[in-house]
């Protein structure tokens, strides 16, 4: 990777070994290593068990998850917050958890709109919960930075799956308690 930062900076015409410059292909490879590594995460060792039984089953959520990650047909940053609720069916998820599944989809070259689908289908899968609702809400900085340069522009993405998509009074209740 260090290799193709390199060739990166020089196509853009500088060069490479210049102080300053001289360290970057390194800094670099191993930033997007970094911010690349929900590749190298598997889901069931991130949740790693923590589903506990549970007569609760009303409501819970877990709001305002800062996301960083990087939009797959630039590769610029992204960033905001998400918020997640999920109707338990028996059991519930260790709190912890839940911003570290959405790390695992966030820290990969995404799309947010895929990012909402597959927070929430994980939230799903592993809880068995009656319904589940995600809202990703971030700014893009490849509408920040370059093309239309809009500068206080925020996408937003929802993904409601089960009694959050089929019960409006679920979802209401999902939409009011996020918006507080």
């Amino acid at each position: 990777m260090q290799d193709a930062y390199r060739q990166i900076i020089q196509a853009i015409g500088e060069d490479p070994l210049r102080p300053g410059l001289n360290k970057t292909p390194d800094r670099a490879a191993k930033a997007m290593h970094f911010l690349t590594h929900g590749y190298r995460l598997n889901i069931e060792e991130v949740i790693n068990g923590a589903l506990f039984p549970s007569t609760a089953n009303e409501m819970v959520i877990v709001k305002n998850i800062e996301i960083y990650s990087l939009c797959e047909h630039h590769l610029l940053p992204f960033f905001g917050q998400c918020h997640i609720g999920y109707i338990p069916n028996g059991y519930v998820i260790g709190v912890s958890k839940i911003p570290r599944i959405v790390d695992v989809f966030a820290r990969r070259l995404q799309i947010q709109e895929n990012l909402t689908m597959q927070i929430a289908e994980t939230i799903l899968k592993y809880t068995g919960a009656l319904g589940v609702g995600v809202i990703i809400e971030a700014q893009h900085l490849c509408m920040m930075m370059r093309g239309v340069e809009k500068q206080n522009s925020r996408m937003s993405s929802s993904c409601m799956l089960g009694e959050m998509k089929t019960s409006q009074s679920c979802r209401n209740e999902f939409l009011n308690l996020i918006s507080r």
